[in-house]
């Protein structure tokens, strides 16, 4: 087993290393540079469970994650998602970290900051901590970020999404697994288990340990969808935890009772390229009929 991982990683450091030389002077280049980058798919996922209150039927939340702001992805760029995200006219807006790429060399906050609180949603806007949000220090700068722009941070913490009936379910959102203190007893602390919850990650592969809690569902991101991809291969680099589960829908755990969507994110780190994996935001309906 540990040759065929190891023949497997070669193969796809060999191919990466012939597609970027013959692509310097190709369409393909100009392609995974220039054009798929800029080709935000919007994908439409519909959560089904027993516990969500027939009230909430039809509500949509938008995830959006990973812009990385100041690597190839700049506020013009952001202002257009703003704009896409706001004619769906969500109910709830999710981010799931990683909004600048460095943050402690970012000096557009004054023009970022608008962007942020343009985002509309009645029942709220919220986000988390991603790698990139901890880096270079930068943890108190993306709080004071994002509280800026009318988003409710969540860092091992649960905030109730509430209908005027009365009816309610649970958002919860942990800290990121790679440089903060993911705790999820304690984010769970106030959420009783008869209601539905949603768990925000920025990190996909804590879904396994997740699946051991009452968590009916987990949006994440951090992936980039592999940002470049080989037919037949796959990705040809994935970060520690989004390495099991790179981009879509999974069922989780024993029993799968945990569903985990992951978020292909929005801009490009490390490399300025996406190659099959299209920048992504997604669309969630809430239903109250089972799956």
């Amino acid at each position: 087993m540990p040759k065929k991982t190891t023949r497997r990683t070669f193969l796809k450091r060999s191919i990466s290393s012939i597609v970027t030389i013959l692509g310097l002077g190709s369409g393909g280049y100009i392609y995974a540079h220039k054009i798929e980058p800029s080709q935000l798919e919007i994908k439409h996922v519909t959560i089904k469970h027993s516990l969500i209150p027939k009230s909430f039927d039809g509500l949509r939340i938008v995830q959006f994650s990973d812009t990385h702001l100041g690597f190839q992805y700049n506020l013009e760029q952001f202002q257009k998602l703003a704009n896409t995200i706001n004619r769906i006219k969500p109910d709830l807006i999710c981010f799931t970290g990683d909004l600048l790429d460095n943050p402690n060399n970012y000096h557009q906050m004054n023009r970022l900051v608008p962007i942020l609180k343009s985002l509309h949603a009645p029942l709220g806007k919220f986000c988390i901590f991603g790698n990139h949000d901890h880096g270079g220090y930068g943890s108190d700068l993306y709080r004071n970020i994002m509280e800026a722009g009318h988003f409710t941070v969540l860092l091992n913490q649960s905030s109730p999404i509430k209908h005027d009936d009365g009816s309610k379910i649970y958002l919860l959102g942990i800290d990121d697994a790679m440089l903060g203190k993911p705790d999820l007893s304690l984010t769970l602390k106030n959420v009783p288990k008869q209601y539905f919850n949603i768990l925000l990650s920025h990190a996909p592969d804590l879904a396994d340990h997740c699946a051991e809690y009452p968590i009916y569902w987990q949006i994440s991101g951090h992936s980039h969808g592999g940002q470049v991809k080989i037919p037949f291969l796959g990705a040809l680099v994935t970060p520690p935890y989004a390495q099991k589960y790179p981009e879509g829908l999974y069922k989780v755990g024993l029993s799968e009772q945990l569903t985990l969507y992951v978020n292909r994110g929005i801009g490009t780190t490390r490399l300025p390229f996406r190659f099959l994996a299209k920048p992504e935001i997604t669309v969630f309906t809430l239903q109250s009929k089972e799956a």
